[in-house]
Formats: structure tokens, sequence, C-alpha cells
């Protein structure tokens, strides 16, 4: 089986790694949060920074009044057989700290340079690893001190802030199902789902009553169970005389699955004095092998055993969750794969390759539009609409009351007339009336061309939208939405023609049928007191005006039921037809041509997709190298 050393080494490499990317805990479940880690919790001034530069044998955190620890501090220790002790920053992988003092600035000036000379906080880590002889493997997240009340130059949220970041590392996560075939809207709910992985090392001074220990509630409420809860006792040594702490540290009064220890820190004199570290672990061993109170837990105390426990439980910890991680990494790898896919993989770089693939990306585009045409998307159906509702609408709006009023009829009449009267029939007015009429058609007529064309016109720009292949090449969307357009604008004016031609056929030549029946019907016969025609009696009289407006009325009422059937017909023909036929046809021709320097600009992708397919890349990489560095030693 895997050393001890081995797996929390390669948890500390994949946190690392995972850092890099991005991934740095407290943000819900991911890799990061997959990887079991200790999670150091106290209030400001419980001796959080004793505890971890006791285990550390290291003066390297900063100290100070009020909130010192600004940013997570993701605290890696490597056990070393011999050689000098050194510190590593992940953001200075290059820089080794032999000087500790140097260390404790470079958290200094790095938490500065996330939040600024103020006393506000991140949750953007700071990863610190150390090198020692004197430590053991082991990793540790120190988190800000849990507060009560903000301090002159933070927000007023800053309680709060810090317990949500505290909650994040350490307590149940929520996330919103989105997706089951078994649950209606209404059904859907929050679930929770814990982490295991997190073990919580509840720090609380020994002078203050447990009972209110920020601490302690915090890590109840979280882990009711008590069973990934470590509990830490601080300045034993500052107890009131005749008290001491042995109902708490043997779990009489606070039970907890572990056990308690407790820690004996350096005084603030041995800190101005600058006691060094190994001989203040001296000094705690002997503290508690000569305390009347606690000697008979002597060899249960000390930050040494604390170091000891905890990296024991890691290493116990690690070790079963092996089984969960790897399932958890080989989902992820899934999920990053069928991303991938879904915005793309890298263009190739061959000029073959990538007029196939513009092709290719037109075809996607062309299925799509089709759909939308031929009833698989919704659109098309606004062009039946036309043809239904707005082109008979239009047609009974025209003004032939108007233009066959009695007045009218008569002007043009007599206007066809000219100098000598017709003898029977008044034909050239018949026909001047019959092709005024008719020339209003010609504005429906165009009106549905136009708006066929913008139908088309706006289905084009729902097709290139709804085609998941061209989201990532903004270019090319560009590219096919002008030559689309240009194509509907030829199909358009050859659709304007052709309709136009169908109103002027129905002026060139009239349906003389028509008017034969008109002539062979019975007169209808004056009325027995109407008046006999008298010498005062002419051709224009109203009877007859109102005969000849009538026949023109009934003839165009002929015309208008032919093309509202025709106009229909001609459009679809030459629009609709044509632009599910060929409407990058001429695009086609146009690319074969272009140069591989224009393809490549026409593949052009947007800035952030790439950004994104790098960094689903690189994470996916991360997963795949985990997988197999936990399947390499787990099983050694």
């Amino acid at each position: 089986m895997a050393t001890m050393e081995s797996l929390i080494g390669l948890v500390n490499k994949i946190q690392r790694a995972c850092t890099v990317l991005g991934d740095h805990g407290g943000q819900g479940m991911s890799l990061w949060e997959a990887l079991p880690s200790v999670a150091v919790v106290g209030g400001q001034s419980s001796g959080k920074s004793s505890v971890l530069e006791s285990i550390v044998g290291r003066d390297f955190l900063p100290r100070g009044s009020g909130i010192v620890t600004r940013r997570p501090l993701v605290l890696q220790l490597h056990k070393t057989q011999s050689g000098a002790e050194y510190a590593e920053f992940l953001h200075a992988p290059k820089r080794r700290f032999t000087d500790f003092a140097a260390v404790r600035k470079e958290i200094s000036d790095e938490t500065d340079r996330i939040t600024g000379k103020t006393k506000q906080i991140s949750n953007i880590p700071i990863h610190l690893s150390i090198y020692s002889p004197n430590v053991v493997n082991l990793t540790l997240i120190d988190l800000p001190g849990l507060t009560k009340v903000a301090v002159e130059g933070q927000s007023d949220s800053i309680v709060e802030d810090i317990e949500n970041m505290v909650r994040s590392y350490v307590e149940k996560v929520s996330f919103l199902t989105l997706a089951s075939c078994y649950m209606t809207f209404d059904a859907k709910m929050y679930m929770t789902q814990s982490k295991p992985n997190c073990i919580i090392l509840a720090i609380t001074p020994a002078n203050q009553d447990i009972a209110t220990s920020d601490a302690i509630k915090l890590a109840r409420e979280v882990d009711p169970s008590g069973e990934r809860t470590f509990g830490v006792l601080t300045k034993l040594d500052l107890m009131d005389k005749g008290t001491n702490a042995t109902e708490v540290l043997e779990g009489r009064a606070y039970r907890l699955q572990h056990p308690w220890v407790g820690i004996v820190n350096r005084s603030q004199a041995d800190i101005n004095k600058n006691v060094d570290m190994i001989v203040a672990r001296r000094k705690e061993r002997e503290y508690f092998e000569t305390s009347p109170d606690y000697g008979h837990l002597a060899s249960k105390m000390g930050s040494e055993y604390l170091a000891k426990l905890l990296s024991q439980h890691l290493e116990l910890v690690i070790r079963q969750r092996i089984p969960s991680i790897i399932s958890m990494i080989n989902k992820t790898i899934d999920e990053l794969n069928a991303e991938l896919d879904r915005i793309g993989r890298p263009v190739a770089a061959d000029g073959g390759a990538q007029l196939y693939m513009i092709l290719e990306l037109c075809r996607a585009f062309d299925r799509v539009f089709k759909e939308h045409l031929d009833g698989g998307r919704p659109g098309g159906d606004r062009i039946y609409g036309v043809f239904d509702h707005q082109l008979p609408a239009a047609l009974k709006k025209l003004p032939f009351d108007r233009h066959l009023s009695l007045k009218n009829v008569q002007k043009v009449v007599t206007e066809a007339d000219g100098y000598q009267p017709h003898l029977i029939a008044p034909e050239q007015g018949y026909r001047r009336l019959i092709d005024g009429s008719i020339t209003y058609f010609k504005g429906p007529a165009e009106a549905s061309v136009d708006a066929v064309h913008f139908v088309l016109k706006e289905l084009v720009r729902k097709s290139i939208a709804e085609t998941e292949e061209l989201k990532r090449f903004p270019s090319l969307q560009n590219d096919i939405a002008t030559a689309a357009n240009e194509a509907l604008e030829r199909f358009r004016e050859e659709s304007r023609k052709t309709v136009v031609r169908l109103v002027e056929m129905e002026s060139s030549y009239l349906t003389v049928d028509f008017f034969r029946k008109l002539h062979a019907a019975p007169e209808k016969k004056p009325e027995k007191n109407g008046h006999p025609p008298g010498p005062n009696n002419d051709h224009f009289h109203d009877t007859s005006l109102a005969r000849i407006g009538s026949n023109v009325s009934a003839y165009i009422a002929m015309v208008s039921d032919t093309l509202k059937n025709t106009i229909p017909k001609a459009v679809v023909y030459c629009q609709v037809r044509e632009a599910k036929r060929s409407l990058l046809t001429h695009f086609y021709a146009q690319v074969g041509r272009k140069e591989k320097e224009r393809l490549s600009a026409m593949l052009d992708e947007d800035p952030q997709l790439m950004e994104k397919r790098t960094q689903i890349a690189k994470r996916l990489e991360l997963y795949k190298a985990a997988r197999d560095e936990i399947d390499a030693v787990a099983w050694k």
C-alpha cells in the first residue's frame, strides 16, 4: 500500500495544480474540495497562529491586532530526511525562502496584493509549502479568525463575510438540481452534499468558557456528530489558579469522536525574545509532564502530538476517500470531454481541412434554416401568415370604391371618348377604368414580396444563432449572414419582377368571356313608375354610369381572386424555394477560391471561447494526470 508520505504528498501536488487553474476551494464541489485537508477554525486571539507555528516549529506568520489572516493560507508541510529548512510560495515558484522572517513579510505582501492596504478579506488562498526534517507530512488551511465586531476600516458585513468564508470550507454545501426527468419545475429543490473530506481543527482558548467558543459553536453546526472535528485547547497555562480543563480534555464536558488536545503556546515575552520554537516545544512537553492536572494526559498533549495525530488521520481519510475521489475525477473527465465536444475542438491548420470545416459549418446552418421553413422549428408559418392574412387584408383595403364612384367613372369615360362620344358601349372607358384599377394591385403584391423577404432575413439571423457549431466563429457568422442576405436580396428582386408581371398580364389582355356573359345577360327593364327616356337623358345617365362601375368592379373582383392565388405561388417559387435550394451557392463558390490566410480569418474564434477551451483542456489534463497518479500511488 502507499505510504503516508506519498499519499499526502500527492494530495499536496494536486491541490497546488488546482490552485493554478483557479480551483482553490471554498466554491462548491470540485477536485480541490474532494481532496482531504485540515481547516483551522478559531476566533480572533484564540491562538491559531501560535498552534500552526508550533506544528511547523518556525515563527513565520504575521502578527498584530484585529484581523491578521485576511486570505486563506494553504500550508503544506513536507518532511525531509535532512538538510536545511526552506519554504516556497506557489505564486513565486522560482524563489526559495530560508529566512522565515521573509516568509512572514511575503505573506503580508501577497495578502495586500489582493486585498490592498485595507482590512478586507479575500477567499483567494495563499499556497505555502515548507520543507523541514522537523515537521510531519500534513496539509492545513488557516482561515481568517471568527469575530463578533467590525473594527474601524472594515465593512459592516465583515463578521458575516468571515463566517461565510469559513463555512464555505467546512460546512455542507447546497446546489440546485438542474436536470431530472422525473421532477417537475415545482418539485425541483435544493439538495445538499456534505464535505466529508474536510477535517475541522477547532481552536479554543482554555481561559474562556467553551460554551461561548466561536470555533466549537460553528463546528457543532456543520458537524453535529463530531466525526470530522478535532478540538484543541490553547492557553492552558493562562487559566485562573485553581481551575483546569481536564473535563474538556478527557471528553466529559464536550465530547467529540476524536480526542481533545491541549496546547501551551509561547508567551508574549517568549515571542518578544524570539525564543526558538524547538525550545518552546521542549518547554511545552515539560509543562504537561510536570503538571499535576495534566500529567496523566501528557503523552497525548502538545503540538508535536497534535501534528502526528492530524497527519495520521489525514492519511487515513485520504486512503478511505480514494475510490470516491477517483469516481468524481472520472465523472468530471466525461463532463469536460462533453463540454469540449460542445464548444468544438481546435481548428486545423491545414487549408484543405479549414475549407472542409467551413463547408460543414455552412451545411449545419443550412439544415437549421430549412428546419425553420419546413416546420421543424418555428418561424416558417409566418410566411403562410403573409399569404393568408396580410395579402387578403391589403387587397380589401384597395380604394376601388373611390376609383369606381359615379363621378370618377363619368370623368374617365368622358376623357376616354375624347371629342367623339362612343356609339354603343364606352369600350375605351372600360379599359381605362380596368387598367387604373389593376394598377392598385402592385402595392399589395410588392408588399407581400417584402414581407416574405423580412421573414427570411429573420430566419437567417435565428438560424445562425441556433447553429451550435457556428457560435465559436463570429467572423464566419458575419460572412454567412452577409452572403445569405445578399442572396435574399437577389431573390426578392426576381420575385418583385415576377409579381409585377402577373399584375401587368392582367392589364395586357382582358378576359373577354367575362364581358360577353355580361352582354348576354338580360337587361333589367325600367320600373312601371319610372320615367321613359326623354330628350334630356343621355349616355351619362346615372344608371348607365352605375352599370359601368358595377361591371368593372365585378371584373376587378375576379382579377383580385386570381392574384390572391398566383402572387403566393410566385413569391414561394422565387424566394422561398430558391432560399431552400441555393441560399449559399454563391458563397460556396467564393470560399473555394479563397487563400488559406483568408480561410483562417473566417475561422477566427471568439477570444473568450478560445480561452475557455484552453482552460477546459488544462483542467482535463489535470484531472487525467491526477487519476493516473492516484492510481499509481494508491496501490503501491
